[in-house]
Parts: structure tokens; C-alpha cells; sequence
């Protein structure tokens, strides 16, 4: 993983701490003076910090650590815990697409088929990925694949971290609206179970195109909409500054996702987000993989298919108006 320094402004006050850390730590090593209650002190001032920062993020600062450049992304779970993944590539019908990984794998032992967004993280393989928004090549691509896993019996996951999909004008000459529309249709006809996780980014179609699944997981600081903050904010307010107050009106974060039925379950995160326990995040996101999938294995298929059409027809909250009809013509 790429080495740098990157604080966002509200964990400004820990920085601070843990440079003292590491100042006391130095004096220690080097000239071998005895500073250990001071350590001591310090250290339990940085996870006294850590709980004030983390524990009571906005929806716009939780949207931040969402896109932190140390974030863990798709392949650094696909090598900590899928056993023997084997990449395919190229969708059959224009070229390969490196923002979307798609491949076969073990998970504890038990086959499946990863389909995974990734954003890249030194500047070239950024460039290479397209900052992790898939052209209409890669909707193609993770379809081949899921049908191929159909085939053969072989459960889904779905890994998502996208701000998009690609707006370029080579993704709409090759047509990444029909993509992502014909992923959502079959995906919703697959007949093997699917399950979707939101790692970082949730972004609009871009998301939704790898998104229908029987059961959708969230970590605490992923977001997940139809659009971005910034995108909202240049549409309502016409200015892309008013991107906090955006993330507000959204409802954008893990526990409002919950509360309107679009996921099914909450990832706890390290305070500060995944890149802070790499080991603790992958097992965590592990583990719920392995419970959904023990969930929905063996359940009958056209079971599962009607819960899934279910879960997507129930999303969100409708009021109807009994004095509807007769508003309606008044005048």
C-alpha cells in the first residue's frame, strides 16, 4: 500500500496527539530516557479522541472517510480472505474493463464468484481503473460472469465502491445506460443467491448496476444514493459547495440505509475507518459474508427470487392521500 500523510480537517486534533506519540516514542529510542507515563498519558488521550471524532461523524464526514485515498478496497479484501482467485476477463464484445474485477474463487472452502469495482490507488493504476467507474464493458463483463456463476450453481458477491459509472463520451457511444439497465433486469432473475456489499463509495447507477442482490451490506462508513453530495448540491442549490448540507437531506449513511430497507445490514468499522485495522476490517466483512451465505444456501429458488422482488418493491416510504381524487379536481 502506498505511503503518505492524509488527515481530513475534523481529525486534525488526533494527528496532533499522535505526532506527540511518536515525538515522546523517538526521545525514548534514541536517548534512552524513561518517558513511559508520559506515553502512557498520551495514549490514552488519542483513544479518548479517537471516541469524541468517530463516534459522532456528520453524514458529509462519514462520505469523507467513504473516499479516504487509504480506504481498503476491493482487492485488498479479494487477496486477505478468497482463496484461489482466478481474474476473468473481457465482456466478449468490445474489451476488458480494469475497474471492474470480476472472478472465481473460494470462500472458507466454498466456491463463488466475485464481482468487484476498484478504484486503483497510486496515480497510475488510478488512471489505468478509472478512478473505479466502470465503462458499459465492464457492466458487460460482471453480467458474463454472473450468468456463468447461474450455470454452474455458483453464489454472487458483489463488492461495490464506485462514485459512478464512467460519463465519458466513449461509455455513452457504447451505450452504459442500456448496460447498467440490463444488469439490473437480470440480476434480478438470477437463480443463485447474490449479496452486495458497499465498501466505500455507493454511487447512483454506476453502483446499482452490480447492486440487486438478496441481501445488501453497508460499512459504517460507506454511503450509498443516486447520486453524489456534490451532484445534488449543483442541482438543488447550483452550487456543488453546499455538499453538506446535500449529504444531510440525502439520508445517505449505513444507519439511515437500514432504516429505509435499501440494506440489510451495518459493517462495524475501526474508528477511523477501515485502513485504520485492515486485518479486523476484512475479517469483519468475512464473517457477514459467510452468515448471509449460510442464510440463503439451500433455500428454494423461486423463494428466494420472490423475496428478492419483494425487498426491491418495498424500499422507502409512500403516503396516499385519501382526499386525493377529489383535490384533484378541484376547480
Amino acid at each position: 500500500m502506498e505511503q503518505f500523510e492524509f488527515i481530513l480537517d475534523f481529525e486534525k486534533p488526533l494527528r496532533d496527539l499522535e505526532k506527540q506519540l511518536r515525538a515522546l516514542e523517538t526521545v525514548s529510542r534514541e536517548n534512552k530516557v524513561d518517558v513511559q507515563s508520559e506515553i502512557d498519558s498520551i495514549v490514552q488521550k488519542i483513544e479518548r479522541t479517537k471516541r469524541t471524532v468517530y463516534q459522532n461523524l456528520t453524514p458529509w464526514q462519514k462520505v469523507q472517510i467513504a473516499r479516504h485515498p487509504k480506504r481498503l478496497y476491493a482487492l485488498d479484501y479479494i487477496r486477505a480472505f478468497v482463496e484461489d482467485f482466478q481474474e476473468l476477463h473481457g465482456d466478449r464484445r468490445f474489451k476488458d474493463d480494469p475497474a471492474m474485477i470480476c472472478g472465481t474463487g473460494r470462500l472458507e472452502g466454498r466456491p463463488v464468484m466475485i464481482i468487484a469495482q476498484q478504484k486503483g490507488r497510486k496515480t497510475k493504476h488510478k488512471i489505468l481503473r478509472n478512478f473505479g467507474m466502470p465503462h458499459p464493458e465492464g457492466y458487460r463483463k460482471a453480467l458474463r460472469c454472473m450468468e456463468m456463476a447461474e450455470k454452474f450453481r455458483i453464489p454472487i458477491i458483489c463488492l461495490i465502491d464506485t462514485a459512478g459509472a464512467a460519463p465519458g463520451i466513449g461509455s455513452e457511444e457504447r451505450h452504459v445506460a442500456e448496460a447498467i439497465a440490463v444488469n439490473i433486469r437480470q440480476m434480478s432473475q438470477l437463480e443463485v443467491p447474490i449479496i452486495a456489499a458497499v465498501l466505500g463509495e455507493g454511487g447512483s447507477g454506476g453502483a446499482l448496476g452490480i447492486g440487486v442482490a438478496d441481501r445488501v451490506l453497508v460499512f459504517e462508513n460507506s454511503y450509498y444514493a443516486t447520486i453524489s453530495p456534490e451532484g445534488c448540491a449543483a442541482i438543488l442549490w447550483k452550487d456543488r459547495a453546499h455538499a453538506q448540507k446535500a449529504a444531510e437531506a440525502m439520508k445517505l449513511d449505513a444507519q439511515e440505509l437500514i432504516k429505509f430497507g435499501v440494506a440489510d445490514e451495518v459493517i462495524e468499522e475501526p474508528l477511523g475507518g477501515t485502513h485504520r485495522d485492515p486485518d479486523k476490517s476484512a475479517e469483519s466483512l468475512k464473517d457477514t459474508l459467510l452468515k448471509h451465505l449460510q442464510d440463503l444456501t439451500g433455500m428454494e429458488t423461486d423463494s428466494m427470487l420472490d423475496k428478492r422482488y419483494q425487498k426491491y418493491r418495498n424500499i422507502g416510504i409512500f403516503l396516499e392521500s385519501k382526499n386525493f381524487e377529489s383535490s384533484s379536481n378541484i376547480g
